[in-house]
């Protein structure tokens, strides 16, 4: 992923130097099982020499995959190089037992999980904040009336904290899928070449996965299978949904022809280079482009799982690229959303206008029920308001003068909906006398495990 996206919190876990430190810290731990074990002649003190003197230099590393080919060979050797540094000559050299009994999967695979549980403890963080943040919005604005859209087109009235309300309660979704995914994909396996424990003893394998947190795989083959990173990438493809969901909110509700939200728009900041009155939801925007990303990159992890027989190298290539874009770009969404989401611009007033635009025709479902309840079927009761609205759209469309759908009913015989009945339902909170549930069952939601 491009620097401009990464943060440097998660950009630092799939760097190099981390996966080589958790490289070595697995290496060391094998050492130390392998002397606890005492089966193949690694002493205590050789185990605690490994600790203290094991390091590498990336540069270094590097220097010897230009001639070996093989990253993991590359890494061992440099690593070897410094744990034999000080040992006196002639005298055996600790590295010997390094990768004692090992493949390059038990390295690498073990190590790529303990990445991916870093990095999804990153984005659980992410999914707390700005769920704390949609919850505390949605009671700020409990009682700032818009209007709901479906299809696009004005429904019924509602209040613009029921939105918050409900990324709120996505987010609590995703944050649930997140922990179990972290759980799903937190495994090791240092089970040899193919999965046999050939030349190794099971117990290094639950002794290093019990150090580093992880639980040992029960069957791997060379590689911990990828369904695991597959349900993974599916976790994090639905949590990008959802902050697709959030931005394109937020960009609909600041076209010109809307503007009920806009977000931040900071001194200085320019919106266009042709147009200086410009102000563009690129924020948003972005995250909605990114969230392509990210659910494309669910696709890669799908086709990795199917590999050869005990394992290929196809699917190392994919990963390599699409796992930390989508966590990288992931975790830029919810900087940018935390952000503008925190300081979204609301237009009250111009929510109450864009309430009364159609001239009332966001009441008519009470006004079907109303006529209903005075003994008109519900076909009859269908037309009258109907016609009536019908009418008053098309006035409304063509920017004429004309009659409120209130007027016209009160003007149609047909209407058998009395005075005080209609005062009652063209009042925008007629319509939210229930709403009070909804907040009530959000004062509950909490983003704690």
């Amino acid at each position: 992923m491009i620097d401009r996206y990464t943060r440097p919190e998660i950009g630092h876990i799939f760097s190099l130097e981390n996966k080589y430190a958790v490289w070595q810290e697995i290496e060391v731990l094998a050492c130390e099982a392998q002397a606890e074990l005492g089966k193949i002649g690694i002493t205590r003190e050789e185990a605690a020499w490994i600790r203290e003197h094991a390091a590498f230099k990336k540069e270094e590393v590097d220097a010897i995959e230009a001639v070996t080919n093989h990253d993991v060979i590359a890494f061992l050797t440099n690593m070897g190089s410094y744990i034999d540094r000080d040992v006196p000559a002639g005298d055996p050299k600790p590295s010997r037992w390094v990768h004692y009994g090992m493949t390059s999967s038990d390295l690498g695979d073990t190590a790529l999980c303990y990445q991916l549980v870093q990095a999804t403890d990153l984005l659980i963080e992410d999914v707390r904040k700005l769920g704390e943040i949609c919850k505390r919005r949605a009671f700020e604005e409990r009682n700032t009336l818009c209007v709901g859209r479906t299809h696009g087109i004005h429904a019924e009235p509602m209040t613009f904290g029921m939105k918050f309300g409900s990324w709120a309660w996505e987010l609590r979704r995703d944050l649930d899928r997140l922990l179990d995914a972290r759980k799903n994909v937190a495994f090791g396996a240092i089970s040899g070449a193919v999965g046999s424990y050939s030349s190794i003893d099971p117990f290094v394998e639950e002794y290093v996965c019990e150090h580093l947190g992880l639980v040992h795989d029960p069957l791997s083959t060379q590689v911990i299978s990828r369904d695991h990173h597959a349900y993974l990438a599916g976790v994090l493809a639905t949590t990008a949904a959802t902050c697709e969901r959030i931005a394109t909110e937020v960009r609909n509700l600041q076209r010109t022809d809307t503007l009920e939200a806009e977000e931040p728009f900071k001194k200085g900041q320019k919106g266009s280079s042709a147009m200086p009155h410009k102000r563009n939801p690129i924020t948003m925007e972005k995250v909605c482009g990114l969230s392509r990303v990210v659910k494309a990159n669910a696709q890669v992890a799908f086709d990795n799982v199917a590999l050869w027989h005990e394992r290929d190298i196809s699917h190392s290539s994919a990963e390599r690229v699409a796992q930390a874009d989508s966590f990288i770009a992931l975790d830029h969404m919810f900087q940018c959303l935390i952000r503008v989401i925190d300081g979204l611009i609301l237009y009250p007033k111009q929510m109450e206008a864009n309430l009364n635009k159609t001239r009332g025709l966001v009441y008519s479902s009470k006004v079907l029920l109303a006529l209903v309840d005075t003994g008109i079927t519900r076909e009859d009761a269908y037309k009258i308001v109907q016609e009536n609205a019908m009418a008053t759209w098309r006035e409304v469309q063509q920017c004429e003068p004309g009659t409120t759908l209130r007027e016209k009913l009160e003007a149609d015989p047909r209407c058998t909906v009395g005075k005080e009945k209609l005062d009652e339902i063209f009042d925008p909170w007629d319509f939210l006398t229930r709403v009070g549930t909804v907040f009530d069952r959000l004062e509950k939601l909490s983003f704690e495990e």
